[in-house]
């Protein structure tokens, strides 16, 4: 009896223990959300580019293409070979940020004078390479495209998804490192 309960036993062991198959995934996605995206991207970047270069035709100021994707001219532009930003300065600048429409999103009284240490503090990409560019005492206007400020996300406030600024922004104060 135990020898036929042990063969049972040792059959139904090796029926039961065939290798496990691989598993198949449910859903097999090829990538086309993210090419998807990137198209859409590549559209609104295209529609931006054009309403800033529309405004730039328009515009009695004389704009300048920066390396990093926006357009600048200079309201106030100081002519002596002084120095600009480097990375650890401190400066003290103002902002009006507007909508490429022109109302005023936020003024300088509503930002007040910042301070911002170069390239070691948040600041959007955009004004972050703007400042760079400017000396003490100099005004000038950016057109920033969405993705050199706020991108997608806005800012949780008053600034919405995808939206392309002009931002007239004074440096007032450069303290060197």
């Amino acid at each position: 009896m135990k020898q036929a309960l042990y063969f049972a036993f040792t059959l139904l062991l090796f029926v039961s223990c065939k290798p496990s198959d691989a598993r198949r995934p449910i859903t097999n996605n090829s990538g086309s959300s993210i090419e998807a995206s990137i198209e859409r991207n590549k559209q609104l970047n295209e529609k931006e580019y054009a309403q800033i270069k529309a405004l730039i035709k328009a515009s009695k100021k004389s704009f300048l293409s920066s390396e990093y994707g926006f357009w600048y001219a200079y309201n106030t532009k100081i002519e002596q070979k002084t120095i600009t930003p480097k990375f650890g300065d401190l400066v003290h600048y103002n902002a009006v940020l507007k909508t490429l429409a022109g109302q005023i999103i936020y003024s300088e009284s509503a930002k007040k004078i910042q301070t911002y240490y170069i390239d070691q503090q948040e600041l959007f990409s955009g004004l972050r390479e703007g400042l760079k560019l400017m000396k003490e005492g100099e005004s000038v206007t950016f057109m920033f495209p969405s993705q050199q400020v706020y991108g997608y996300y806005g800012d949780d406030n008053k600034i919405g998804s995808n939206v392309p600024l002009i931002c007239e922004v004074s440096l007032l104060k450069l303290t060197t490192n």
